[in-house]
């Protein structure tokens, strides 16, 4: 492996640590012993509750994790370790009248059990959405392990390990609340040379995933948005997943990209790094996350007119949003859901 490829690897799953937070996926390994203090949602305002009333049923928007402290004031009601956010913050942030979805990340990094996705399940209402990370097992053609060393992964583009440890007990625990599925693929080095071998093995993992769910596919090689690319998807009808990366092309341009070859449907992006941040710049410049810091008007207006187009053809949307993006997730949303209302009213 070359160091353009750790250094790719690195990057992914360091910034989904920064989401996920640590603490979710060791909560879920042990429950605390103590009675968790209850954790409320702050008080909304009455232009975020007249915008959540206005929003299209089929608009989903929520952010990456919940876990934020930073977000006193802004989704919760008082101050809370990032642990107690992970473990009982769910209802309250599904309280907010924008939030219609979530990203769960930490399967990134392995599966997780049926019970877990009902527990998340069981947590919201039944509108709500979760946008779900495969195993990298899945999409990386190399791990890492604990101690930094890399090697082969046994599972990539595996179908069987791909409905079993993943798509079955994902559907079979989140039901009808489960939102797109997302296969992320991190760098993937040598492939990049040879585009047509990989889409073709992509072609042939697609193609033979069981139909029912939403499925789409993220990347972050720029070389492999090609026609034929898009053209694996459109044949598989699996979505493209949008995501603003530094590595890739802005959010508009891969919009183009893909409207170019994919027939309509739903839209799926994941807006989560400001175009010229690297992750650990934009966490050191937006932490706490409780204010936008860089608003990203091109990208945030390319998500809204895609969202608006889609909404009116009659298909769902599913955005989640980094702190990363513009320095507060819940408050990106905000800025989003007004331009997409903006859109949808003025096109009516």
């Amino acid at each position: 492996m070359n160091s353009t490829q750790q250094q790719g690897l690195f990057e992914d799953t360091e910034s989904l640590a920064d989401e996920v937070q640590s603490a979710e996926v060791q909560s879920a390994k042990a429950p605390s012993s103590r009675k968790p203090s209850t954790i409320l949602p702050v008080a909304p305002s009455l232009e975020n509750i007249q915008l959540g009333a206005r929003m299209h049923s089929q608009l989903h928007l929520g952010t990456s994790s919940w876990s934020f402290p930073g977000w006193n004031g802004l989704v919760y009601d008082g101050d809370f370790r990032d642990a107690q956010l992970a473990r009982d913050g769910l209802p309250a942030y599904a309280a907010h009248p924008l939030f219609g979805c979530v990203g769960i990340d930490r399967t990134f990094y392995a599966p997780i059990a049926e019970a877990d996705y009902r527990k998340y399940a069981g947590q919201v209402g039944e509108d709500f959405r979760f946008l779900v990370k495969a195993p990298m097992a899945i999409t990386s053609s190399y791990l890492r392990d604990e101690n930094g060393n890399f090697s082969d992964s046994p599972y990539f583009l595996d179908v069987g390990y791909a409905v079993n440890e993943f798509i079955a007990p994902c559907t079979a625990g989140l039901e009808s609340k489960a939102g797109p599925l997302v296969f992320q693929f991190p760098p993937l080095g040598r492939a990049v040379r040879e585009p047509d071998v990989f889409i073709n093995r992509l072609y042939r993992f697609l193609k033979a995933l069981p139909t029912g769910p939403l499925y789409a596919v993220e990347m972050r090689d720029p070389e492999l948005l090609t026609h034929r690319f898009f053209m694996c998807l459109k044949t598989t009808g699996v979505r493209f997943c949008v995501a603003s990366h530094a590595r890739m092309p802005s959010p508009r341009r891969q919009i183009a990209l893909a409207e170019a070859v994919l027939d309509a449907g739903a839209f799926v992006a994941r807006w989560s790094l400001h175009s010229g941040f690297r992750y650990e710049d934009a966490k050191s410049r937006y932490f706490p996350f409780n204010k936008l810091v860089d608003e990203d008007l091109d990208s945030r207006d390319g998500l809204a007119e895609a969202s608006a187009k889609a909404l009116e053809a009659g298909f769902p949307v599913y955005i989640v949003i980094n702190n990363k993006a513009e320095g507060s997730a819940p408050l990106s949303i905000a800025m989003l859901a007004h331009r997409i209302d903006g859109l949808i009213q003025h096109t009516a």
